[in-house]
């Protein structure tokens, strides 16, 4: 584990199956618990991933959202990237192709932070524009 400022990267053991999920699990748990956790799995190390490795996966991505955090997955090996494309659940994933990348990420400006003085629309569109006259 190392820490990049607020963000967290992990890496991912070699085998995430149904035994290492649970060794992985005891050393993560106290950063899904944190307050607005950011946390990056490296994965580049996996070769071998199972149902259970997945299911962790799912798990630490609700536990992280319940928090208002997120989590990131960096440098899926292409094995890992294989076997989340045909569980279906690659697109739950925000995946990144290097962890620096993933981080980065992170730093990005956050929406509540920009200025709302503009309108949201274009008013070239019309009829947004109609609709905010007419009300």
């Amino acid at each position: 584990m190392r820490n990049s400022g607020p963000v967290v990267v992990m890496q991912l053991p070699q085998q995430l199956n149904h035994l290492a999920v649970g060794l992985f699990m005891n050393e993560l748990q106290p950063l899904l618990e944190a307050d607005r956790p950011r946390i990056v799995l490296d994965c580049s190390q996996i070769a071998h991933l199972d149902s259970a490795g997945v299911e962790m996966l799912l798990q630490c991505t609700e536990e992280v959202m319940k928090r208002d955090g997120d989590l990131k997955l960096a440098d899926l090996s292409p094995y890992a990237s294989v076997i989340l494309e045909l569980m279906r659940v690659d697109r739950l994933f925000e995946v990144f192709e290097t962890a620096q990348q993933a981080v980065q990420s992170f730093h990005a400006v956050p929406a509540h932070s920009i200025p709302q003085s503009e309108a949201w629309y274009s008013p070239a569109y019309g009829a947004l524009g109609d609709l905010e006259a007419a009300s």
